[in-house]
């Protein structure tokens, strides 16, 4: 059976993957912004009803995490209502929803990794509306894949990887919280691992629900950041900061109108169970973030 794919946000970090992961499975239909505003439920549920697709896949959120504090209607509508809007529209149409959320659901206070049964209390309202958006795919009642990640980057976008790289260009000392761990993982993984679950039910029938996807392992924020920086000036990128020069600091040292939280790692042993998969370790992508980021040639 041929498979129609509608893919929202296809020019976001795991959008722009996804169309590349997506091909082999069938026909995408690739949305960006401009085609379709999450903001009016109207236009989506439009969108989702001309596409007429098995499969729809969403992408798109509002991920500024800041900002969302002082924008929490903004935030909500499209991280919450118009996912609403496709999941209700998915179950009309009998489509798999596939929807990618958060460790920002939780409030990091767990000594060990997250499952996906562990009772959700987001700190912030970016974490509030990405819950409330998996609150709708699940009342909407259809077929639904949510994919919780963390810690998201790639060669494109903004990122944490990608501005540090940019600080440590200019500055000669960078701060880095220490007390926050989580599992760095790429867009690509992401799309990778969305493409293989989505083959595998395409050939049989398979569980759906809500999944814990990051690469594997755990590391803090400044252990992040040195490894980064050194594999960075192993490949000759001009840099100021050193990774001697990353000094690490607590949350409290450098406070956000958004709280963070301590602990953000996900148990992937459900979603590696079900679909028998091997997620790599979470510094396995760095080298060809690298490769693929534009930079400004060998240190002098």
């Amino acid at each position: 059976m041929t498979v129609n794919i509608l893919l929202f946000g296809a020019r976001g970090q795991v959008g722009w993957e996804l169309q590349r992961a997506l091909a082999s499975l069938g026909t995408v239909r690739a949305l960006a912004r401009s085609d379709a505003d999450l903001t009016d439920p109207d236009r989506v549920r439009e969108q989702v009803r001309n596409a007429k697709a098995n499969v729809i896949v969403n992408a798109a959120a509002y991920t500024a995490v800041d900002k969302a504090e002082a924008e929490p209607d903004l935030a909500t509508r499209i991280n919450a209502t118009a996912v609403g809007v496709m999941a209700e529209e998915a179950k009309r149409a009998d489509a798999l929803l596939v929807h990618y959320s958060t460790d920002y659901i939780f409030d990091g206070l767990k000594s060990g990794a997250y499952v996906e049964t562990d009772a959700p209390s987001p700190l912030s309202a970016y974490g509030r509306s990405k819950l409330a958006g998996e609150e709708a795919v699940s009342a909407a009642g259809g077929r639904h894949l949510i994919l919780r990640t963390s810690w998201v980057y790639a060669p494109r976008g903004k990122n944490f990887p990608s501005t540090i790289l940019n600080l440590a260009r200019t500055r000669d000392e960078l701060k880095i919280v220490a007390d926050q761990t989580g599992a760095p993982t790429s867009a690509e993984l992401i799309a990778d691992v969305t493409a293989q679950v989505l083959a595998r039910l395409q050939r049989a029938d398979g569980p759906t629900g809500t999944f814990h996807l990051t690469s594997s392992g755990e590391t803090t924020w400044h252990a992040y950041a040195v490894k980064l920086l050194r594999l960075a000036a192993a490949k000759g990128y001009a840099l100021k900061a050193t990774p001697d020069r990353l000094i690490p600091v607590t949350t409290a040292d450098y406070p956000t109108p958004a709280k963070r939280i301590a602990n953000s790692r996900l148990a992937t042993d459900k979603l590696r169970d079900a679909f028998d998969l091997t997620l790599p370790a979470w510094d396995a992508a760095l080298d060809r973030f690298l490769e693929e980021l534009p930079h400004e040639g060998p240190a002098k």
